[in-house]
């Protein structure tokens, strides 16, 4: 059984849904806790985030964290899932679209937007989950969401389809966001496939598939990204022995040896001596002034 903790980095496939994944690697690895950082849609392929023990901790990181894309839509068809794995529910005439066109659709849909949730999604209405009213045929109403499209870069790559590569917030729909777009050429949109290349600092190229996994384990090899490496985008204190034992029996006073926050950050690492991670702390702006709260607390 794997004791250590950390964070595997899976190419997921087209296929299998993220917890299926989940479910595989933890059959190999017989690790007592693992579980995503942030699920994939079953035909979407790449980055998957794993956190394995102790990393199952850090989810809410990487869960509000930037996501990179890349992917192609289909102009002309409508999808009740809006994408290709659902029914079409219409087709429109595509109109020529040259790139000053492309160029002003990456404009209008980059910064700051207000996303509607598609029906075909895990978000609930009084306890059920929205796609389980959508396979019923029923629609209701959605409130639109403030979501940020941070980079977009659109390319034609036929007449009838769009390459795109784009980076997003926590909440976006990449295949609302393709359908959209359609709405605005006039003639609708699915998407067609989608690939996360990259979540925050971790990129897909430094990962494996699970067959590569079943292979590193077989040889005692596992490629686990440790706890601080994964966290690495988040700035550091390194505190001696006595400091992080009393945070590790929740004692929150020394938190205040860090300061104040820098650029808006939320989250710091605690490291202890050997710079091994030893606790996450939180901003806490409820708190007159701010404070640093504890969030996580990591066992040696």
């Amino acid at each position: 059984m794997l004791t250590q903790s950390g964070i595997l980095l899976i190419d997921k496939p087209e296929g299998p849904s993220s917890a299926q994944v989940v479910h595989q690697v933890k059959k190999i690895l017989g690790a007592k806790k693992v579980g995503h950082l942030g699920t994939l849609d079953p035909f979407a392929s790449g980055l998957l985030l794993i956190g394995v023990n102790e990393g199952t901790k850090i989810a809410d990181i990487f869960l509000g964290g930037v996501k990179s894309y890349r992917g192609r839509m289909v102009l002309g068809v409508e999808t009740d899932t809006q994408d290709g794995t659902g029914k079409v529910v219409l087709e429109r005439p595509v109109p020529n679209i040259d790139k000053p066109e492309l160029r002003r659709l990456e404009k209008k849909f980059t910064g700051a937007l207000q996303q509607v949730p598609p029906m075909f999604s895990a978000l609930k209405k009084d306890g059920v989950r929205l796609y389980r009213l959508a396979r019923q045929g029923k629609e209701i109403p959605r409130e639109p969401r403030s979501i940020r499209i941070d980079a977009l870069c659109l390319k034609q790559w036929s007449d009838h389809e769009v390459e795109f590569e784009g980076t997003c917030s926590r909440g976006t729909y990449v295949r609302t966001l393709a359908a959209d777009m359609g709405k605005e050429l006039g003639c609708g949109a699915h998407l067609k496939n989608l690939r996360r290349v990259a979540c925050d600092h971790l990129a897909v190229a430094q990962a494996i598939d699970v067959e590569e996994l079943q292979k590193c384990s077989s040889t005692n090899r596992v490629p686990l990204l440790s706890l601080s490496s994964a966290l690495n985008h988040l700035r550091a204190v390194t505190w001696q022995s006595s400091l992080v034992t009393r945070l590790r029996l929740g004692q929150q006073e020394a938190l205040g040896q860090i300061g104040k926050r820098m650029n808006g950050e939320v989250f710091v690492r605690v490291l202890d001596a050997r710079g091994e991670l030893a606790a996450l702390a939180k901003w806490n702006e409820d708190i007159p002034g701010g404070r640093w709260r504890l969030s996580r607390v990591f066992h040696a």
